[in-house]
Order: C-alpha cells, then sequence, then structure tokens
C-alpha cells in the first residue's frame, strides 16, 4: 500500500476514519529521513492492514507545530484515535517490525482505561 500524505486539510479525517495510523514526519533535506524512507515503504507494503501516512514538515509546518515536532524524523502511532507512541529518530528495520508487531499487540481497551484513570487523578 502506497503511503498517504497528510496535510492540515486531511489529517483528521484520516486519523478518524482508520484504526492504525503510522505518521512519519520528515522533510525533503533530511538525510535520516531519506535514509528511513526505503524501511517506511517496505513496511507499508508488507502492513497492508495500517495506514501509512507522512507529513512533510516543510510544507505542513502548522501541523508540524500543533504535534510539536522539534526533531524529524519523528515516528506516531494512532490507534483508534489515540496516540501511543511518539518518537524522534528513524530506526532500523528490526526495530520497527518490532514496535508495530507491539503496537498490533496494545489492548486498546486497557490504554482507554488507563487514559481515564490518569484524567480522574489529575
Amino acid at each position: 500500500m502506497a503511503t498517504v500524505e497528510l496535510t492540515k486539510e486531511n489529517f483528521q479525517d484520516v486519523v478518524a476514519q482508520n484504526d492504525f495510523v503510522i505518521v512519519d514526519f520528515w522533510a525533503p533535506w533530511c538525510g535520516p529521513c531519506r535514509s528511513f524512507a526505503p524501511t517506511y515503504e517496505a513496511a507499508s507494503e508488507k502492513y497492508t492492514d495500517i495506514v501509512f501516512a507522512k507529513v512533510n514538515t516543510e510544507d505542513e509546518q502548522e501541523l508540524a507545530a500543533y504535534f510539536q515536532i522539534r526533531s524529524i524524523p519523528t515516528l506516531m502511532i494512532f490507534r483508534e484515535k489515540i496516540i501511543i507512541f511518539s518518537q524522534p529518530g528513524m530506526l532500523p528495520a528490526s526495530a520497527f517490525e518490532d514496535l508495530i508487531g507491539r503496537a498490533k499487540e496494545l489492548d486498546m481497551d486497557q490504554v482507554r482505561k488507563d487514559i481515564a484513570a490518569q484524567e480522574n487523578n489529575a
């Protein structure tokens, strides 16, 4: 599956309409971003049940600012509209595969319970 280009116009729709979205915040001038791109594309072809999306931080500065992107590449994973992972830096293919596996196995009912508990304690 090809990656989806995200903009401030379509970001909310893509995340809201898909249960599992992995977002790569990148820029054309970023060497590590270009190095990570083949790994990201290969994963997008392997995991057809996941939406792989990219945000060009040069073109979408408002979106990058909203998510407080300070370093690129930054990966962000949404499951059922909840950010479950956000981390700058490129990953080797094996670490990216491991991350995807752990994100798939996550019990989202427990995540929602944990969030509710944190909000009640705040």
